[in-house]
């Protein structure tokens, strides 16, 4: 018996139809429930097959992913542990401020170069460090497998040509070059963005391969992508799947191999030092997105990564996200899980669209890495602003930072938060700002009426003074305006908040705002609607927050 039966067909439009005389109901139409991407891409609120496209995409497999895990620091025995508890893989990052790259022995000095494949990340010492690599296994007179992490972002063609070279003719199982794409993520790029600076310069490094005497076959197979997760898993999945169709279509002009190796690594950039406990949730749900996206390679960011040098158990919780999601969960035991998603399989192809859209406009430009660097970076630097904004007024939330901070919270010991984009910055460092005072800079909540009248915007209004590291104190349920100024006048604060109903405001917010300012208050807020005298500015759902907090602090005299 089928479970429809007796119901009559449901179709889109029946479903639109309803919807719209709901969202009517509040004055609302259907753009209400739609949302858009920072590549202006739409997203509908329901998708049916008809939204499948009608291209076919690279075939993914059902499979695990390598768990590659980032070192970068010359500690053997980190790396060692790594390796015995899960790890496949290394990320090893060499420079003067990280392994130095005659140190490379002494930290592989336990790892078997034939089953762990290494992954070098030395930037413009790429040739010194895979000197060292090569070398080292040519004394061990094995194979060697990964990549040696050249770039003609950070190294010379004759560089990146030759190495390339090495690992084709001597090395099947190792590659030279890594088309990094994760420093557009972290500039502000969108996802669109991100991929289409990848194409142009997989494309460069084809360019100068093929140049170099590679076979057109042999360049290709030279190439690994890396790309960003974030904690948007569908995002993540349609940027992985996208990341694929634009890939094969470049090979099929070229005449090359479809497949991508693909490397993701979580985001950097959506780390945050405050309240590094939820890197924990956002790593979790950037590594599924991967995963299941079809990475070949998934790094996870130890939730300690934005504030010190990870310690044993930041690493030991970033391979055991992987545990967690391939044998726990069974990620990886279904083939293609997002395949087949009318949602995923739309977004995938809208996004391949518009990366190949902006991968033509750089190569017009004179491509990458030098010759479209202004264009590509004047189109990230508008996304980036766009995203300040959200994340300014809110509508962007970053748990533990703009939204839910908890005060009482102890800095992690050992470091120092980076400043290098991540977007919980503006707000991170007011906080430091309002913690290195004597005393933390409290704003007083002038709350009218009963509880019940009151205790929604204070609630509000706390939650956006405290994303700033500011204290609140709250004058208690009433309506007397004399009261309520005496008690600010105890608290020592010199900003104040109204925090009442639209009910009550009209009645009381003009009295107790000119109490306030005779009390010795430099500025009044009112959270909530409306126009009164004596106040100086609202806070509401979707105000620009970090606007807020800096005049707060301009109030307070704090020092910026």
């Amino acid at each position: 018996m089928e479970l429809a039966a007796g119901y009559p067909p449901a179709t889109r439009d029946d479903w639109h139809a309803m919807a719209l005389a709901v969202l009517g109901k509040s004055g609302l139409d259907f753009e209400a429930l739609t949302s858009r991407t920072y590549d202006g891409l739409t997203l509908q609120p329901l998708y049916d097959a008809a939204d499948l496209p009608g291209t076919p995409r690279p075939p993914l497999g059902a499979r695990g992913w390598d768990v590659r895990q980032r070192h970068s620091v010359a500690d053997p025995e980190a790396v060692l542990a790594d390796l015995e508890n899960g790890v496949t893989s290394l990320w090893l990052a060499v420079g003067p401020d990280t392994i130095p790259a005659a140190a490379l022995p002494r930290v592989l000095k336990d790892v078997y170069l034939d089953l762990a494949p290494v992954v070098l990340d030395a930037g413009p010492l790429a040739e010194q460090a895979a000197e060292v690599l090569l070398g080292l296994a040519a004394e061990r007179q094995g194979p060697v497998r990964g990549n040696l992490g050249a770039s003609l972002a950070s190294v010379a063609p004759r560089v990146v040509a030759a190495l390339a070279r090495r690992c084709a003719q001597g090395y099947p199982e190792l590659r030279a070059v890594v088309v990094d794409a994760t420093p557009y993520h972290d500039m502000g790029g969108s996802d669109a963005q991100e991929l289409g600076c990848s194409l142009a310069l997989g494309v460069a490094h084809l360019r100068t391969l093929t140049g170099a005497g590679l076979s057109v076959e042999e360049a290709f197979g030279q190439l690994e992508f890396r790309y960003a997760a974030s904690a948007d898993q569908f995002a993540t999945i349609a940027k992985l799947r996208a990341a694929r169709v634009v890939w094969a279509r470049v090979a099929e002009v070229c005449g090359g191999p479809a497949r991508q190796a693909q490397h993701a690594v979580t985001s950097a950039a959506m780390m945050t030092a405050r309240d590094p406990w939820v890197n924990m949730l956002r790593t979790t749900l950037a590594c599924f997105g991967a995963g299941v996206g079809g990475a070949d390679a998934v790094t996870v960011r130890p939730f300690d990564a934005a504030v010190r040098e990870p310690d044993a158990f930041g690493r030991r919780i970033a391979r055991n996200t992987h545990a967690l999601l391939m044998e726990e969960s069974g990620a990886a035991r279904v083939a293609d899980p997002a395949g087949g998603s009318w949602y995923v399989e739309r977004r995938t192809a809208e996004l391949a669209e518009a990366a190949w859209a902006w991968f033509q406009e750089i190569e017009a430009a004179g491509g990458l890495p030098d010759g479209a660097g202004k264009l590509v970076a004047g189109r990230i630097a508008e996304v980036r602003a766009r995203r300040e904004a959200d994340i300014a007024h809110r509508r962007l939330p970053i748990t533990g930072v703009s939204e839910f901070p908890n005060l009482e919270e102890k800095p992690l010991p050992g470091g120092a938060p980076s400043r290098s984009g991540r977007y919980s910055e503006p707000f991170e460092e007011l906080r430091d700002l309002a913690d290195a005072q004597p005393e933390r800079p409290t704003v007083f909540l002038a709350t009218i009426g009963p509880v019940a009248a009151h205790t929604a915007r204070a609630a509000f209004a706390a939650n956006l003074f405290q994303a700033g590291g500011l204290a609140t104190e709250s004058a208690g349920p009433g309506v007397d305006a004399e009261r309520i100024a005496t008690a600010f006048a105890v608290s020592g604060a010199r900003v104040a908040c109204l925090c009442s109903s639209d009910k009550l405001y009209p009645e009381h917010a003009e009295a107790v705002a000119a109490a306030l300012k005779r009390a010795g208050a430099r500025r009044v807020w009112l959270a909530g609607k409306g126009e009164y005298e004596h106040v100086d500015g609202r806070v509401f759902a979707g105000c620009d927050a970090l606007a807020v907090l800096r005049t707060t602090f301009d109030d307070l005299e704090v020092a910026r």
